[in-house]
């Protein structure tokens, strides 16, 4: 019997965004002499999700919205058939950059964390992520990320402006991470995982705290993984690095290589503030196979883009380099953020999939919205990626099969000229026109 093949279609220059463009069977191979080539047999890594940030901004925006926009956008994002289906997220622990202000859940010098409480995620976060849950028809992984501990845990006395955690309040801060979890448990929110510091290397004017790759090392060997087992939270992923992909193998490398820190690993996070580097994914792949890759964050910076093409193909060109060096899931940034690009407590405006205007309660689907959709509306958890020959040096492509059996193909043109091409599976031939500045999903069923 011949196979199905179904086409999903965003193009600069057409009103196509995610439109079906129709079905066809493959044909018998009769004339197919060169193309992109689906080896089904040839397996690689097993797809966790995709998603977005739950940030305190995100979520202040949602709540900003009338409720028919509300409803829209959970759909827009959460629905697995008529969305893009995310399952996999990331929220912050204490604030972040995306944050209406610095803030943490304890007093100040509550060594033993008495007065733990996540009131203010009660707010706007823990509220959205439920909304989120409920149009799911799926479970929604959620980890989440630090960017300071407060700042009488620190050595420059603030949440800003970088400094390290201090040694004596390293086992503190290690059940801080417990306490998170299981408030965030009884608010009915399941952590499936947590960063152990969002961009360690880096020195920001918002939330930051530096670790060296020792000092993560040990951070997790000594005081991180013995608190969650000793809490009864063995099944928590703790992820390293989470920051970009120009230093995750050096990172990778010093904790992996340590076999008592490496047990509490599940993976390695990164960002793509650095450039693309997808070799490190493949070499930290390649020398720790038993360890997963994450993308945990990436988003255009220097505020909003109304428009602009160019972000959709940067996220569509990071995602497939991503996917085709072992990258198990694929987590954006800020899921919703206003006009300015905000709100930001310190001024670091970005762009997200999709903007909102608050004051005249208006919604923008953004080229990244749709490009993200391409992947994560059809590579379904649990899809496996398969092997593929590409000849064409302007196309970029990634190829998958999920657990029913469909293969996903996703072809991205970012040239200035449509280019042709043909599609081999096992079952047959197909051609196709990749117009310029596009994304096409291939579904062979």
């Amino acid at each position: 019997m011949k196979r199905e093949v179904k086409v999903y279609l965003t193009a600069r220059d057409t009103q196509d965004r995610l439109t079906f463009k129709g079905s066809r069977l493959l044909e018998s191979e009769k004339n197919y002499d060169n193309g992109i080539e689906i080896i089904e047999e040839e397996t690689y890594q097993t797809i966790e999700g995709f998603g977005g940030a739950f940030t305190e901004a995100a979520s202040y925006n949602f709540y900003k919205l009338g409720e028919e926009n509300r409803r829209k956008i959970l759909k827009a994002y959460f629905d697995s058939e008529e969305g893009n289906g995310y399952n996999l997220c990331r929220t912050h622990i204490n604030s972040c950059d995306f944050s209406l202000g610095n803030y943490d859940y304890v007093d100040e010098y509550d060594v033993e964390l008495k007065t733990f409480n996540i009131e203010r995620e009660r707010r706007y976060v823990i509220p959205f992520i439920k909304e989120a849950k409920e149009v799911s028809k799926e479970e929604i992984k959620i980890f989440s990320s630090p960017w300071s501990p407060p700042a009488w845990m620190k050595t420059n006395g603030e949440m800003n402006n970088g400094g390290k955690l201090k040694d004596e309040y390293k086992d503190a801060w290690a059940l801080y991470f417990a306490k998170y979890i299981k408030a965030m448990k009884e608010e009915g929110i399941d952590i499936w995982g947590i960063t152990v510091q969002n961009e360690p290397e880096a020195t920001q004017v918002w939330d930051s705290c530096r670790y060296t790759a020792e000092e993560e090392r040990d951070f997790v060997k000594y005081h991180l993984g013995p608190t969650l087992y000793k809490e009864g939270l063995q099944d928590i992923n703790i992820i390293v690095w989470d920051h970009n992909r120009d230093l995750l193998y050096e990172r990778a490398k010093v904790i992996l290589s340590d076999k008592e820190a490496a047990k509490y690993v599940w993976g390695v996070g990164f960002h793509w503030y650095s450039g693309d580097q997808f070799e490190n994914l493949k070499k930290t792949h390649e020398e720790f196979p038993d360890k997963k890759l994450l993308f945990t964050e990436g988003c255009q910076e220097g505020g909003v883009k109304l428009g602009d093409w160019n972000v959709g193909e940067r996220y569509g060109h990071n995602i497939i380099g991503d996917l085709n060096n072992y990258t198990v899931g694929w987590v954006d940034w800020n899921l919703i953020l206003d006009t300015m690009g905000g709100p930001n407590h310190v001024g670091n405006y970005c762009d997200a999939p999709i903007i909102v205007d608050t004051e005249n309660d208006r919604v923008y689907y953004q080229s990244s919205y749709y490009y993200i959709g391409h992947f994560s509306r059809f590579i379904k958890r649990g899809a496996k990626r398969i092997g593929f020959k590409n000849p064409y040096e302007d196309l970029e492509v990634t190829a998958f099969k999920n657990i029913d059996g469909t293969v996903v193909v996703v072809v991205m043109n970012k040239t200035d000229k449509d280019i042709y091409f043909k599609l081999k599976s096992e079952d047959g031939v197909a051609d196709f026109n990749s117009l310029k500045h596009s994304i096409m999903t291939i579904l062979i069923k």
